[in-house]
């Protein structure tokens, strides 16, 4: 009896230096020792070296390797990458690219929507008569993607396949090469043509006030560009011919005016439809021309009398925004460059209005005329931007010399951004 008790002990002793003696396979290993002839009170006094095998084996009596815990081997944080989504006169039509048109004083809120996606770290919209731009800083580029695009099919109304159609992305270097022609104008409808470079530098200014969404790298690659913009434009002949979408549609007219209108362009009464920048410079161009007359239709006097006192030799009136109908009706061609979200000459106020032959040329996006009703009607030959590309292909051939010497200076601005994201 007493030596039944001390085999029982002696067998608890050696159970107990196994870990496998927290299961009820420890019971099995004992009686499979006894079973094979074995005496447990032998295996109750292992040596040193099969205590610290036993100390070392788990229950299934393999050793088990050391294992890193998956989050200690992934402790290194993703890069941010730049990522470019946008749509352009390259890309898209005037009907596309005014649907998903943003005006300037929402560029600020537009991009900090996109910072409220998941994964979109920084954002910053840039929105003009030829393109549509977001820029964003993700460490995801596919995801980050994918949930912009489905913002804006959201936004827009534009169904995802259409807006697939129309949208190119670019990612690392390729946006910020992207960023950099952009802001020199080698990338837009006239090459060359300076009120992109304007339009990317209020892009960064909004971006990174206190209202934008522009975080680090958003903020130097912005800046990056705006300079490149001011360098191939001064050291280079890329801007000199006074390249812009007004001159391009005022080229358009001298072409076209003898066989829409039977006249020349001397013989031009104008209306012009909007008084800010686009005005002026069509103005600009319009002068030397000789045209008849110039009238300019706005809410208010102020920036027409500056145009008049600008250009004292042309012949240049003021009408409000009540008589603009019946100065279109007056006018041989009307040029349409406001900042109006919709129409505001329609096949309808036309019809009403309009009798003789005219030209309507809108450099507007969203488009001010409905060029494809106006066009419905006899007496109206109605144009929109996507028409001047047939006049400005000339003047791209002519210009791809200066194309390459600019694009040499801007791989050096993009040396130097690169070597600034990776430091």
């Amino acid at each position: 009896m007493k030596s039944s008790v001390l085999i029982v002990l002696f067998a608890t002793t050696a159970i107990a230096f196994s870990p496998s003696s927290l299961f009820l396979g420890g019971q099995s290993r004992v009686h499979n020792l006894a079973s094979r002839g074995f005496s447990p009170v032998c295996a109750a006094r292992p040596t040193h070296a099969a205590r610290w095998s036993m100390d070392t084996e788990s229950a299934g009596n393999t050793p088990e390797p050391m294992v890193t815990p998956k989050k200690e081997r992934n402790t290194k944080p993703k890069e941010l990458q730049v990522v470019l989504i946008g749509l352009s006169h390259k890309t898209a039509t005037v009907d596309v690219r005014e649907k998903l048109a943003v005006q300037e004083e929402n560029w600020a809120s537009a991009g900090k929507a996109l910072t409220h996606l998941p994964g979109i770290r920084e954002a910053a919209v840039l929105s003009t008569c030829n393109r549509f731009e977001i820029y964003i800083v993700t460490d995801d580029v596919h995801a980050g993607t994918r949930q912009v695009i489905e913002h804006l099919s959201a936004r827009s109304g534009v169904d995802m396949r259409s807006l697939r159609d129309s949208l190119f992305m670019l990612s690392k270097e390729d946006a910020v090469w992207h960023s950099l022609r952009v802001a020199s104008g080698l990338d837009s409808l006239v090459i060359g043509e300076g009120q992109i470079l304007s339009q990317m530098k209020r892009c960064y200014e909004i971006s990174t006030d206190d209202s934008g969404a522009a975080g680090k790298v958003l903020t130097r690659l912005l800046n990056t560009a705006v300079s490149a913009g001011k360098r191939v434009r001064s050291e280079t002949g890329i801007a000199r011919g006074g390249v812009s979408i007004s001159s391009a549609a005022v080229e358009l007219v001298d072409k076209k005016c003898l066989d829409d209108l039977d006249l020349d362009m001397n013989q031009l009464d104008i209306a012009i439809l909007g008084a800010g920048k686009m005005a002026r410079l069509l103005v600009q161009h319009l002068s030397p021309r000789n045209v008849k007359s110039i009238t300019v239709v706005n809410r208010s006097p102020g920036r027409v009398e500056e145009l008049q006192k600008m250009f004292p030799d042309s012949n240049i009136k003021l009408a409000l925004l009540p008589e603009m109908m019946e100065t279109v009706a007056e006018s041989h061609v009307t040029f349409a460059c406001t900042g109006a979200m919709e129409p505001i000459l329609t096949k309808e106020n036309l019809e009403e209005h309009v009798e003789r032959t005219v030209m309507l040329v809108d450099i507007s996006v969203p488009r001010n005329i409905d060029d494809v009703g106006a066009n419905k009607l006899p007496q109206v030959n109605a144009y929109n931007v996507d028409d001047l590309k047939a006049v400005v292909a000339a003047n791209q051939a002519k210009r791809q010399r200066l194309v390459l010497e600019a694009e040499e200076l801007l791989l050096d601005e993009k040396k130097g951004f690169g070597n600034w994201h990776q430091s």
